[in-house]
């Protein structure tokens, strides 16, 4: 399998990584997207645990609130001199 870099970006940064821990190039390379996507996939599960954390959060709290409709006379009432 080949890998083709492009730009000369991509070239000196993979240069630098390599002659920095005396691996190869292809070992740089090859570590280097290893841990970004270990990282990467971390990111992402944590945002889907985040989420639930927060869904059962909003669960929680919402069984402390009335979410009873208010009625016109009710919120007429509630702002009444707020205006």
């Amino acid at each position: 399998m080949a890998l083709s870099i492009k730009t000369r970006e991509a070239d000196r940064l993979a240069r630098a990584l390599s002659r920095l821990t005396g691996e190869t190039m292809t070992e740089a390379v090859t570590k280097s997207l290893s841990e970004r996507l270990l990282r990467e996939r971390k990111a992402r599960e944590a945002g889907k645990d985040m989420a639930a954390w927060i869904a059962a959060c909003a669960a929680r709290l919402r069984e402390h609130y009335d979410t009873t409709p208010v009625t016109k006379a009710e919120w007429d009432e509630g702002w009444a001199g707020k205006e």
